[in-house]
C-alpha cells in the first residue's frame, strides 16, 4: 500500500500562488500520481498525473500552463505549483496513486486506487 499525505492548502487572492506538496510512503518509480480538487456540489475533478520513473505529466485543459508538478524523489514528495489562481479553484485538493501499468486515463479519479486526506485551497475575490 501507499499513505498519501496532501499539505500547502490555505488562503490565497486571486492571481497569487500556492504549490501543495503530496508526501508519500514510497516512491517506486512504477507508480503515477495525480492530482485532483473538488468543490462543493461538484464532481471530483482530474488536474495532473506525473509518471515517477520518467517525469513525465498530464494536464487537463482547465490548468495547463498555470499548473505544474513535479517531484522530489529524495523527498519522497510530489508537488504541484499553482499560479494566477481564480475564485473558482477553491476547493480541497487531493493526490492518489497508482500503478503505471494499470492506468488508461491519467486524469480519470476513478483509475487510482491510494488517497490521501485533502487540502483545502481558498482563493478570494
Amino acid at each position: 500500500d501507499v499513505q498519501l499525505q496532501a499539505s500547502g492548502g490555505g488562503l490565497v487572492q486571486a492571481g497569487g500562488s500556492l504549490r501543495l506538496s503530496c508526501a508519500a510512503s514510497r516512491f517506486d518509480d512504477d507508480y503515477a500520481i495525480g492530482w485532483f480538487r473538488q468543490a462543493p456540489g461538484k464532481e471530483r475533478e482530474g488536474l495532473s498525473s506525473i509518471y515517477l520513473r520518467h517525469g513525465s505529466t498530464d494536464y487537463a485543459s482547465s490548468v495547463k500552463g498555470r499548473f505544474t508538478s513535479s517531484t522530489d524523489n529524495a523527498k519522497h514528495t510530489v508537488y504541484l505549483q499553482m499560479n494566477s489562481l481564480k475564485p473558482e479553484y477553491t476547493a480541497v485538493y487531493y493526490c492518489a496513486a497508482v500503478l503505471w501499468e494499470e492506468l488508461n486515463d491519467p486524469l480519470a479519479a476513478s483509475e487510482y486506487h491510494y488517497w490521501g486526506k485533502g487540502t483545502l485551497v481558498t482563493v478570494s475575490s
